[in-house]
């Protein structure tokens, strides 16, 4: 460095020396993200399906199901159940309800549901149990859980499947894409 570009350098310095920086005030930064959305919407309707669930599970109708052991849609070709029953769609996730009360069971399968829907998922197995363990050794999940599915609209048909995926115990579902 030569000695004219030193005594600047000093010159510089001794005149900047008390110098504070400014603060600044009311500035946002633009390097930072923003928050993700609240899906205010979709938790309030979430919560409505969640509600008319539990009031059609609580009402007086206790319409019984002769043939509980399966469910079609009105209006679509038997074909499904069969295809269904032999697992020609692959399950793709579950959901075990064993030890639940039965309002418990149905708010969770109803969360089940709304979120297999929201995932796009078309086979999912529902294991309520077989009643072994309840008073009188009836089934209650059983019959309540399968009254449910038949209520739901992304419901199209649901079977008992085989015994090594649950049997009695357990009902395969197909939803609508």
């Amino acid at each position: 460095m030569s000695k004219a570009r030193v005594v600047e350098s000093r010159v510089f310095r001794d005149a900047v020396k008390d110098v504070e920086p400014i603060r600044a005030t009311k500035r946002i930064e633009p390097f930072r993200k923003l928050p993700p959305p609240f899906p205010a919407k979709r938790i309030e309707d979430e919560k409505a399906v969640l509600e008319e669930l539990m009031r059609l599970a609580l009402d007086g109708d206790d319409v019984e199901i002769e043939e509980d052991s399966s469910y079609l849609r009105p209006g679509l070709p038997r074909d499904i159940l069969r295809k269904l029953r032999r697992t020609h769609w692959v399950i793709q996730d579950h959901l075990d309800l064993h030890g639940l009360t039965g309002d418990g069971a149905a708010a969770e399968m109803a969360a089940f549901l709304a979120a297999c829907t929201r995932r796009g998922l078309r086979c999912v197995r529902i294991v309520h149990g077989k009643g072994l363990r309840s008073a009188g050794r009836e089934p209650v999940l059983k019959k309540r859980i399968r009254k449910l599915l038949t209520r739901r609209d992304e419901v199209l048909a649901y079977v008992e499947p085989r015994a090594v995926q649950g049997g009695g115990g357990a009902v395969v579902v197909l939803l609508e894409a």
